[in-house]
This record gives C-alpha cells, structure tokens and sequence, in this order.
C-alpha cells in the first residue's frame, strides 16, 4: 500500500496539505521544505491540513513562513486541522466582538 502524501512550504510549517483523502491510521509521507511522517489519527478530506506535532491551545499555527492562527484547543500530531480547532488569523471580528 502506498503511504499517503502531504505538502510543507517552509521548514517551519506545522502543518502539511493532505494531496489525497486519508483514512485513521494511515501513514502520511510529509514533503517540501519540511520531510518526515506522521500517522492520522481521524478521516481527512484531501487538501486540508494535518498536524505534524502536538500543538497546544492558544499556539500560533504557522503554514508557509506566516501565522495562520492559532489553536483553540490542544491539537494532537495527525490530526485534522480545521474551523473546529483553529481560530483563524484571516478571520472578521464576531458581533460580540464588535
């Protein structure tokens, strides 16, 4: 079986872009500026981002060389990253927040 594959930008990244859907427990292949594995913990849709370390709540994502938010929760390494466990660095004020 072939492992699935992932994509980094810069040596820093914290987190890969899956170029493929994976299943839970499937082994990732990470490549770019950033090479390595890391086993999926949940299914992940194909162009979303997985965890490539632990990452603490309230810790800044990076992705690329820049900040793309930071954890809402702790993040375990393989899982997916997304709107549920990231609070975006991109993202508008709420009503409440205004």
């Amino acid at each position: 079986m072939t492992a699935a594959k992932a994509h980094t930008v810069a040596a820093e990244d914290m987190v890969a872009y899956l170029l493929a859907p994976v299943a839970p427990g499937a082994e990732v292949t990470v490549q770019g500026a950033r090479t390595g594995e890391v086993t999926a913990r949940e299914a992940i849709a194909a162009f979303h981002k997985i965890a490539l370390r632990d990452i603490a709540a309230g810790e800044t994502l990076w992705r690329g060389g820049w900040p793309i938010g930071r954890a809402g929760s702790d993040i375990a390494a393989g899982a997916h990253v997304h709107t549920h466990n990231l609070v975006s660095a991109h993202s508008t004020k709420s009503k409440e927040d205004r």
